[in-house]
């Protein structure tokens, strides 16, 4: 691996950081930054927004789940007409304590819904398809009776009374989030609460009602019954409880499904709405899908799942609550709602975290941090203490690196990262580069799976089943059962394996990628051992004058080393090694090693049958070494220190060459011929390897291994 590790890149450097804010001042100055409050994911044990990115969803959540009858106050005439005025509305929901934030129910236009009665649960309405279900989950004893059924539009203009407090609400129009796979098909909506029910009540015009405080406690909004309670804990018993109390709860029960937890303290979310700062990914998002498009995306899947993401982005909360990060460049009024951000106090911001860094947003007085045309307002503006969402500081890397470094440049030619990343940094990558530049930062995305143990479960401490890289390159404390392999065993294992899911790893994979190691090893090993006296300023044959059977495994190197070079540009590795090993084993071992024994062993030690020998070995050796180069760096250091009879000027390094392009260039020659002979001949003797059972096999001049007679 090469980078310039003497002169890394660091996100807390000013330079990074004053970088951030000017990309920040970019997406402000096209348009696409605001201040607004809507229910975003908030962690009350960290008292901050999150983004999804954020967000971690546990297998085994269970949620008190709980189905809610509201009295109707004034039905729709379908149902007035029906005479169906004292029913009442069924809802379901997995999180209670929302009910005090309950402003409205909305309905799916288009479904059938229908009024049943029964002695125990009152007159009801609910989804027609979900009738049978609920008469089932509520253990009835007789079946639910169909009064009266109407589509979801003729519900539309119900009023009903909350059984909480003394308020009607609407029964609204919702869109095609309202299913009858689960619940009653009429949903509770609490505009404060959720992205869903936020869409439905801006188009109502309904308030945004969120009575819970950053901790995650009822406010006095709730009521003197609910405030200060944790709506995560005592406060949804409560909401409960209450229900219970006004006759309104119909059912209670616990329910499992994926929920939102905070990636950092492992505790619930909420959703919550809150004054944030957003950028509009809505503004920008066609010319972010366009984006997607010049990218090339390894594997070709990645694109897809890109466009899902970014067609699902409506805005991008940027904004958090935190005493640390990047700040937002904006100053408020006393009343706190009126708001100082120009494109001129970005640009002075931008100036003097390249001089002091982020920390001068603390530091300095209001004055300094405002440029001289506003500072006699000093005295009006109080700076913000928002600071930056995680993946906005990640997502600007583009700028604060390879915008920045005359060596490199922009866009990247590729971003490398986890699939979970998707909706991660390669996501807010994209979003603020085209918000900003109008442009991807990057030309390739490779993405990869995930290590699991050899029985394919998630490695984890707590069952032992953790591979260690350091003890599979040093080996463990008993180096029988676990012997030091080396840095090159695990690069050829992570090599051979595709990447693009998740992979297996334990001791038997390690022990099977050992012996393809040993296998490319001894190859070299022999190779070498039979170029000891071989000078090719003196010795090599002209390539016309080579036999056939060595022009046809020249063919089988250059064929080998364009499908390895074609497998490296496209970052398919495990093509790679599966093509040397093929041509070290197939090719080589079993073939052309075999067969070309007596003429190394036999031959006169100038014998042209023994130099066009080695005249091919030479170049064999040069291929297979710089086709394993990027792989296993040590071994084809290795090779290439231990050749002989080669000019000091050239004993450098291995990675100080370029890829030998005049090895691709041998023409096929006598396919047909050779593939017949190695068809129909089996090896008269075992392959090479045989001869090498041990390391003991000495390979200086002479002794290249056992003359066969």
């Amino acid at each position: 691996m090469f980078g310039d590790f003497s002169n890394p890149y660091l996100t807390l450097d000013k330079e990074f950081e004053a970088a951030q804010i000017g990309v920040f001042g970019d997406i402000f100055t096209a348009g696409h930054i605001y201040r607004g409050r809507k229910p975003v994911h908030w962690s009350p044990s960290s008292r901050t927004a999150l983004a999804e990115a954020e967000l971690e969803y546990p297998d085994d959540h269970y949620s008190r789940s709980i189905y809610v009858k509201f009295p109707i106050s004034v039905p729709s005439p379908s149902l007035a007409n029906a005479g169906h005025g004292d029913a009442h509305i069924a809802i379901w929901t997995t999180t209670p304590w929302t009910m005090p934030a309950n402003l409205a129910v909305a309905v799916n236009p288009q479904l059938s819904y229908c009024v049943v009665t029964h002695p125990s649960t009152d007159k009801l309405v609910v989804a027609t398809d979900l009738v049978e279900t609920l008469a089932s989950k509520f253990k009835l004893e007789t079946p639910f009776t169909v009064v009266h059924t109407l589509l979801g539009s003729e519900l539309v203009g119900t009023t009903y009374k909350h059984p909480l407090y003394d308020r009607t609400s609407p029964v609204l129009e919702g869109g095609d989030y309202i299913t009858t796979e689960s619940g009653t098909g009429l949903v509770h909506t609490a505009p404060g609460h959720g992205v869903e029910d936020y869409q439905t009540g801006l188009k109502a015009g309904l308030e945004l009602l969120s009575p819970v405080d950053d901790a995650g406690k009822f406010t006095e909004e709730a009521g003197p019954r609910f405030v200060g309670m944790s709506v995560l804990g005592d406060g949804n018993t409560e909401v409960i409880t209450a229900l219970n109390e006004t006759n309104a709860l119909l059912l209670e029960e616990k329910y499992k499904h994926k929920y939102p937890y905070d990636w950092r303290t492992k505790k619930p979310t909420i959703f919550r709405a809150t004054s944030q700062w957003f950028a509009s990914v809505a503004g920008f998002r066609d010319d972010a899908l366009a984006a997607v498009e010049t990218v090339e995306w390894v594997p070709a899947g990645g694109k897809n799942r890109m466009r899902s993401f970014v067609e699902g982005r409506n805005d991008w909360c940027i904004s958090r609550q935190r005493s640390w990060g990047v700040p937002i460049p904006v100053f408020y009024d006393e009343s706190g709602e009126n708001v100082l951000l120009t494109k001129e106090t970005v640009e002075h911001i931008q100036t003097v975290f390249a001089e002091h860094g982020s920390d001068a947003w603390w530091k300095l007085e209001t004055e300094e941090l405002l440029p001289l045309s506003l500072r006699a307002e000093a005295h009006k503006w109080t700076r913000g203490k928002d600071t930056m969402d995680v993946w906005f500081d990640s997502g600007s890397s583009w700028a604060g690196v390879v915008k920045q470094r005359p060596e490199l440049h922009f866009p990247a030619d590729v971003y490398l990262e986890g699939s979970d990343q998707h909706r991660g940094w390669f996501q807010s990558s994209l979003l603020t580069s085209v918000a900003a530049q109008n442009t991807a930062p990057y030309k390739t995305v490779i993405t990869h799976g995930f290590v699991l143990d050899e029985k394919g479960y998630k490695m984890s401490k707590s069952l032992g089943n953790v591979v260690s890289p350091l003890e599979v390159i040093e080996g463990g404390n008993n180096k029988k059962q676990k012997p030091a392999y080396g840095a090159d065993l695990l690069r050829l294992w992570v090599a051979s394996v595709d990447y693009a899911g998740d992979v297996r790893v334990g001791d038997g994979i390690l022990k099977q990628t050992f012996e393809s190691q040993r296998k490319l090893r001894n190859t070299a090993r022999f190779v070498l051992g039979n170029l000891n006296d071989f000078n090719p300023a003196e010795h090599a044959v002209a390539y016309e004058d080579l036999p056939s059977i060595d022009k046809y495994t020249l063919s089988r190197l250059s064929e080998t080393l364009k499908e390895v070079d074609s497998a490296y540009s496209s970052y398919e590795y495990s093509r790679v090694v599966n093509a040397l090993l093929r041509f070290c084993t197939a090719d080589l071992s079993n073939f052309f090693l075999d067969a070309s024994k007596d003429r190394l062993y036999i031959s006169n030690e100038d014998d042209t049958r023994r130099r066009s020998c080695q005249t091919t070995l030479n170049l064999v050796l040069e291929g297979v070494m710089m086709a394993l180069a990027p792989i296993t760096p040590h071994l084809a250091e290795d090779i290439w220190l231990n050749r002989v009879n080669v000019e000091e000027g050239e004993r450098t390094s291995v990675f100080e060459r370029l890829w030998p392009e005049h090895l691709e260039k041998f023409e096929k020659h006598d396919e047909a011929l050779w593939e017949k002979v190695r068809n129909r001949i089996p090896p008269l003797l075992p392959s090479f390897h045989s001869f090498i059972p041990n390391s003991n096999v000495p390979t200086t001049a002479g002794q290249a291994g056992p003359r066969r007679r």
